[in-house]
């Protein structure tokens, strides 16, 4: 077992109960998530939608899976019946998917709208005026199948705090200033940013939702997909 007990009851007692865990769980053995599990961990963060399907059926229901990745229209079927949050949503097109396969399992599944923030150009999301033209779209306002819960991103990859804490301010700024929105299926209570490099700062800034892998499970393993 390669679970870091120690480290993640630390966590529990630094993060407090008005930030959310998620274990990202991705690439990590059934075995591992079930050690998690038993020591009270209900929240689940994984990439890959077989993985998260085989990950699913073998482990017990009361898991909240959270998909973390970047999500393919075509896979949300494979998904939409158990998913409790499905983060880094980053289009209209998306939304209108998931709401499709949502309708079909008779629920309504929560999202996260991804926001780009980092310098780097590698990682998804909307900019201000995308997130504005799906806030404001008469197409969302008919999606009753789905709601937009928050927030989510990742800050660049860098040792500057000072950037990374100016990127989680911004969207701090943004999750601000959507929040009052009256929308039957968006009410924004979740701002998920900061990793295992970064928690600190995002809770600083205002975070109520972190995703944290290696401190928990240590390095990422390697599995075929």
């Amino acid at each position: 077992m390669s679970i870091n007990t120690k480290k993640y009851k630390e966590l529990l007692a630094e993060i407090g109960d008005k930030v959310n865990l998620v274990a990202v769980s991705k690439t990590k053995s059934v075995e591992d998530i079930k050690a998690l599990y038993d020591l009270g961990q209900r929240d689940f963060g994984e990439n890959y939608v077989q993985e998260l399907v085989d990950k699913y059926e073998a482990l017990p229901k009361d898991i909240q899976w959270h998909f973390i990745g970047h999500l393919q229209t075509n896979k949300v079927k494979y998904i939409a019946q158990f998913v409790s949050l499905i983060h880094g949503v980053d289009s209209l097109k998306l939304l209108q998917e998931i709401n499709k396969q949502g309708e079909k399992n008779n629920r309504i599944i929560n999202c996260l709208l991804q926001i780009h923030i980092a310098q780097e150009e590698t990682k998804f999301g909307l900019n201000e005026d995308e997130l504005d033209d799906i806030i404001g779209s008469a197409e969302l306002k008919n999606l009753k199948n789905i709601k937009i819960s928050g927030l989510m991103s990742m800050a660049s990859f860098t040792e500057n705090e000072e950037t990374i804490r100016n990127e989680f301010r911004y969207l701090k700024t943004l999750y601000n200033s959507y929040n009052q929105l009256q929308i039957a299926n968006c009410k924004l209570q979740i701002l998920s940013m900061g990793m295992s490099a970064d928690y600190k700062i995002a809770i600083e800034e205002g975070s109520n939702m972190v995703r944290i892998g290696s401190l928990i499970f240590g390095e990422r393993d390697t599995i075929n997909k």
